[in-house]
């Protein structure tokens, strides 16, 4: 119905009756109805000739991007994950193989591609309770462990921005937190791996409202607690680079970021018993 509305803007702005819109196409004058009022799924064809009809080529790339993505744009959990944790896992390691460049930002949670085994346990354990899921646990961080082989693909690069708060949340137990964060350490090695961190006295630029995955610039990837958004059309891709690219200047790299890192595990080790 959203994509019908936009088509009917067009025509509206380009002064056409629907009828009208339709002689010009040689179209019966129901289908513009149809398809306005989202009774009838446009093909890409379509779309070409409404655009180009009513003098609107230039919008063109972004109606059929939402056309591409009509059913996966705002997918719920409990269809994603209908089948169980694992399957999710296998269709993201189709799009990992796929992509380029990841550019990543998280503000609560450490990524996914990022996480020690224990730590994805304890956030699929989450899932499995909230979603009321069949507990396939095991094959899910199998396959979360699987997926991080990418790393050494030479042909991949990897750009990662967490906030220090995604270091400190105690979405685990300590010993966990303490092994996820020395992970991070580690992978911020890798030649083809950025890590930045931006730390609680940083001032922001653009505000951390929640995270998501940028892959290449073909898709953005936005999870929220019931569904994962999609999104596809240029002008939402651009948008999301900027930011990402924002947020990106003000985090700390290098010898700055594993200084925040290590000033956060010596915190969380000072809670564990002193023997």
């Amino acid at each position: 119905m959203a994509l019908g509305g936009r088509l009917r803007e067009l025509r509206e702005q380009a002064g056409l009756t629907g009828r009208k819109l339709a002689e010009s196409l040689s179209w019966h004058f129901s289908k513009i109805s149809k398809i306005e009022n989202g009774k009838q799924k446009p093909s890409e064809d379509d779309i070409k000739s409404w655009t180009k009809a009513t003098g609107r080529e230039d919008e063109a790339p972004a109606l059929l991007a939402s056309l591409r993505t009509l059913e996966v744009q705002h997918a719920e959990w409990q269809r994603i994950l209908r089948g169980g944790i694992r399957p999710r896992q296998n269709s993201l390691a189709e799009l990992d193989q796929k992509t380029q460049l990841f550019r990543v930002f998280e503000s609560t949670v450490i990524p996914g591609l990022l996480q020690t085994s224990e730590y994805a346990r304890a956030r699929f354990a989450e899932s499995i309770r909230v979603f009321k899921l069949a507990n396939d646990i095991n094959d899910a961080v199998a396959g979360r462990l699987k997926r991080q082989d990418i790393f050494y693909r030479p042909d991949k690069r990897f750009h990662f921005v967490l906030t220090e708060a995604a270091l400190r949340f105690r979405l685990s137990t300590v010993p966990v937190m303490l092994g996820q964060l020395d992970r991070l350490v580690s992978i911020s090695a890798l030649p083809n791996v950025k890590l930045g961190i931006i730390g609680f006295d940083t001032q922001y630029t653009a505000a951390p409202w929640h995270g998501f995955w940028l892959y290449d610039e073909e898709k953005v990837l936005v999870e929220t607690y019931s569904a994962a958004l999609n999104l596809a059309q240029p002008q939402e891709i651009e948008l999301y680079s900027d930011v990402f690219s924002e947020l990106a200047a003000v985090a700390s790299y290098g010898r700055a970021a594993r200084a925040i890192i290590t000033r956060v595990m010596d915190e969380f080790a000072e809670q564990l018993p002193q023997d």
